[in-house]
This record gives C-alpha cells, sequence and structure tokens, in this order.
C-alpha cells in the first residue's frame, strides 16, 4: 500500500512495509514510537517540495476544498506507474480528496476512520522518516502557508470589508432606540414644568437643546432661541411659558434633566457621524446597490445575509422576501398568500409606487439588485452605473403602471441613432405617363315589364319552398306529441 501525506512543504510518498498492519489500526501507533521502528514500517518512494508559496497556497485550497490540484496529479502520474495503479492501494485522510483522485486517476483508494492512527505517527517522525528537512524549516512553513491561507479565505481587502457596514448598521439601530428612549424620558420628565412646549418642538434634538438654553420656564421671555427654532415657534414658546399650567421644579431637578438632555444632543451628534460613515462605506464597497436602493437598506440586506458575498449569492426571488422570514413560513404552514416583500418594502422605489403596484415594483427591483449585487461583488469596476440605469428602469415602469408616460421601459435605445438628411432632387414632370380616362359605357336599360314578369316567376318558388318548411316541422311536433303520449300510457298501465 502507497500513503499520500501532504505537507507544508510538499508531497511525501511514502510504501507501507506490511500492508496487514492497516487492519489493526489499535496496535500502529507502537511501530513509530521510535525513529528506527518508524523507518521499518514505512519507507519514503518519493518527495516534490513546493517551488514556492503561491504554488504551496494553491495546492492547499484545492486540498481543503476535496479536489486534486494539478501538480499533486502530476506529481502521482510520475510516481505510480500504471502496474501500481492498478494493484497498489493509495491512503489519504481526507476523503473528498480520495474520490477526486480515484475519479481522474481510476487509483484505489482507502481514507477512513482506520488510516488516521497511521497519519498520526508519520507526523510524529516525520522529520526522522524524510532527510533535510529540520523542525524549524517545517514550522515556518506552516505558518507563513496558514496565514496566506487565511488571507485567500478572507479574501481581505481595507476597501472592501463589509463587515463594518454590518456592525455599523446595528449600532445605528440601536442608537436609534436609545435616542427614541431617552427623547421620550426626557420630554415626559421636562413635561411636568412645561407640557405645552411638547406640542410646539417635535424633533427631540430642537427639543433638548431648547431645555438647555431655557432651563426654567419663567426664564423663556429673555433667552435668544433664533439659534435653534425658527422666528414663528420661538414666539409660540415664549407666549406658552407665560401661561403654562406645569408645576415647579427644584435646581437639583433641572441639573438631572439638562444631564438627560446632554445625552439625547451627543447621541444625535455621533448618530449624523455614523450614518455619514455608513454612508462612504456602502458608497465604496456596494456602489451600484446604493444607487438601487439606498444606503439604509443595502446595508440591512448586507447584514441580514451576512456579506457581500453571500447576498450575491442569493436568487431574485430570496432577495424580494429577506426579512419576511417568518411570514414566510407562517403563510407556508397555514397555506395562506405568501409576503411580496420583505426589508426591500422600505426602498424608495417601492415607496414611490402605489398599494395595487407594490409587489410588481419590489420584483422588478429584486432582479436589478441582484444583478448590481454581483457586480460589486464580483466585478473590478467600481462605477454605479448598472445601479443607475437599472433604477432609472424601474422609475419608468412605475411610471407606465400608473399611467403616466408610454411603455418604453426596457426598450434599448443604444442601437437607434439618426439617419443623414439627404437631398433629393425633384423629379421633372413626365407628359407620357400621363393616362385619359374613357366614358363607361352605359348597360342598356330594361323594361318594366321584364323586371315585373321575373319578379313573379320567383316569387312562387320562395313560397312554395317556405310552405314545405313549414309542413315537416308541423309532422315533427304531432310525431314527438304522439310518442309522448304513448310513453304516458305504457307507464299508466303498469
Amino acid at each position: 500500500m502507497l500513503v499520500l501525506y501532504e505537507t507544508a512543504a510538499g508531497y511525501a510518498l511514502f510504501k507501507l512495509v506490511d500492508d496487514g498492519k492497516i487492519e489493526k489500526s489499535g496496535e500502529i501507533y507502537k511501530d513509530f514510537e521510535t525513529a528506527e521502528s518508524a523507518n521499518k514500517a514505512v519507507k519514503l518512494k518519493a518527495f516534490k517540495k513546493f517551488e514556492n508559496t503561491t504554488d504551496a497556497l494553491a495546492a492547499v485550497t484545492g486540498i481543503v476544498e476535496g479536489q486534486m490540484p494539478k501538480n499533486l496529479k502530476k506529481f502521482l502520474e510520475e510516481e505510480i506507474s500504471d502496474k501500481e495503479m492498478k494493484k497498489e492501494k493509495l491512503i489519504i485522510s481526507d476523503p473528498k480528496l480520495g474520490s477526486s483522485i480515484n475519479k481522474k486517476l481510476g487509483i484505489n483508494v482507502l481514507s477512513d476512520s482506520s488510516v488516521q492512527d497511521l497519519y498520526r505517527g508519520i507526523r510524529e517522525q516525520f522529520e526522522s522518516l524524510v532527510s533535510g528537512l529540520s523542525h524549524a524549516d517545517l514550522a515556518a512553513m506552516s505558518l507563513g502557508l496558514s496565514h496566506s491561507l487565511s488571507r485567500y479565505k478572507l479574501k481581505f481587502s481595507p476597501d472592501k470589508v463589509d463587515t463594518m457596514i454590518v456592525q455599523a448598521i446595528a449600532l445605528l439601530d440601536d442608537l436609534d432606540k436609545e435616542l427614541n428612549t431617552y427623547a421620550m424620558r426626557a420630554k415626559e420628565w421636562y413635561g411636568w414644568h412645561f407640557p405645552e412646549m411638547t406640542k410646539i418642538i417635535v424633533d427631540n434634538l430642537a427639543y433638548a437643546k431648547v431645555v438647555k438654553a431655557i432651563g426654567f420656564r419663567t426664564n423663556a421671555h429673555a433667552v435668544d432661541l433664533s439659534d435653534v427654532l425658527p422666528e414663528e415657534l420661538e414666539a409660540e414658546v415664549k407666549e406658552a411659558a407665560e401661561i403654562s399650567m406645569g408645576t415647579e421644579i427644584s435646581d437639583e431637578d433641572i441639573d438631572n434633566i439638562f444631564a438627560l438632555c446632554d445625552q439625547v444632543i451627543n447621541i444625535t451628534e455621533y448618530r449624523t457621524q455614523l450614518y455619514e460613515y455608513l454612508k462612504n462605506r456602502m458608497n465604496a464597497i456596494a456602489p451600484n446597490l446604493t444607487a438601487l436602493v439606498g444606503e439604509l437598506v443595502g446595508a440591512r440586506l448586507i447584514s441580514h445575509a451576512g456579506s457581500l458575498m453571500n447576498l450575491s449569492k442569493q436568487p431574485a426571488s430570496t432577495i424580494q422576501i429577506l426579512g419576511a422570514e417568518k411570514a414566510l413560513f407562517r403563510a407556508l404552514k397555514t397555506k395562506h398568500n405568501t409576503p411580496k416583500y420583505g426589508l426591500l418594502y422600505h426602498a424608495s422605489l417601492v415607496g414611490q409606487a402605489g398599494p395595487k403596484h407594490k409587489a410588481k415594483v419590489a420584483r422588478m427591483l429584486a432582479a436589478k439588485t441582484a444583478l448590481a449585487l454581483r457586480v460589486d461583488a464580483l466585478g473590478e469596476n467600481e462605477s454605479n452605473e448598472i445601479g443607475i440605469d437599472g433604477r432609472t428602469k424601474v422609475e419608468t415602469r412605475i411610471n407606465m403602471l400608473e399611467g403616466r408616460v408610454a411603455s418604453s421601459a426596457n426598450k434599448d435605445t443604444s442601437t437607434k441613432k439618426q439617419s443623414k438628411f439627404k437631398f433629393n432632387k425633384p423629379q421633372q414632370y413626365n407628359e407620357q405617363t400621363d393616362v385619359v380616362m374613357t366614358e363607361a359605357t352605359e348597360a342598356p336599360k330594361r323594361k318594366i315589364e321584364e323586371v315585373v314578369a321575373e319578379v313573379e316567376a320567383e316569387e312562387p318558388e320562395t313560397k312554395k319552398a317556405k310552405k314545405e318548411k313549414k309542413e315537416k316541422k308541423e309532422k315533427k311536433e304531432k310525431k314527438e306529441k304522439k310518442e309522448k303520449k304513448e310513453k304516458k300510457e305504457k307507464k299508466e298501465k303498469k
């Protein structure tokens, strides 16, 4: 039996001296307790060293995915003869790689759990089995290859880190929840002192800034609020402060309310900064997706799928209902209608459509989104042309459904070119082509007596035909009545 052993340095092919030992897998470890016994158990048949790190990385990525690399195929074909291919068995640790080698080379492969003890023994005594490889060299090669493999798997690029988008959109949602909770608490707390201001100022940030500026409502008339509010609202707040029905509060209370308002202002400012960061990231990583559905919806789609690459692998039908999984499975379980949209419902294009057409627009938008995602994830071009073009087509489709424009959404106008104007000289008048009209010859007039005679000759024939038809109908009716009467009499007799 032959044993294939893959290392960071290269491929090693060993010959197992006693084939019967593989059947007694529980006792194999005894043969590898020392270097001498290991050399007696297996003999090195061939060793192929990797040329460089790139060659090693290509080989390892193929082996990890269960495929036979080209350099491994070449190595096995060179070292194993055609006779050995038919007679010998090849021991391999990975079953997927074993099935791939079996299909391509036709050699018998053994790759079950019984070979694991053999591989442990070879790993322990590998330096003694293969001469010329020190422990330090092998450790350095393993470390370098592991780093290269990790980079390849992660496909690390500073400009294409969609993990940052996933974290940013999650934090943005958390900030919105916290901001709403803090702002509501500040309005309720200060509302005991100045309840009328809650209805006048709706915006949370403006409310917090006004509370910080005014303090006690008795100071409202002396404070300038022009930096925070427009003139109309400022005047309304000052009038309401004079006739307010609120209770009096202490200095300690107002200090705590100020601290809460500071939190609202700081969180709002940080949210604005985070949104700008997310917007720039989305434009860098997924420009076409951003142009089509917007930054927030695009980021939520990426976050829901886990990564941009995972999202780009999804079909349009999945993207359409992404985020509505509970509704989908509930509909399938109860045999009701499935949902028509998930996270895409919040896209501005779906919002533009009427209630009747939202499902159609969501379906079309999902199809365009799937195309844009594949360009963003796998394309090398960083422009957003496909996203803008898709958005234009969806907008035209919405206008067509709403009856605002004629249907020209998907017509290709790229091939239409204006033809060059050619001046044609007017042709001269040709007298020979004239046609002279001759007077039509009238048919000879007939006498009235002839016409009357013809009509009288036709009338008896038509009258006779009608009479015959009527007689036939009457006979048929009489016959049917007679048959019905006979049937009735027979029944009565019975």
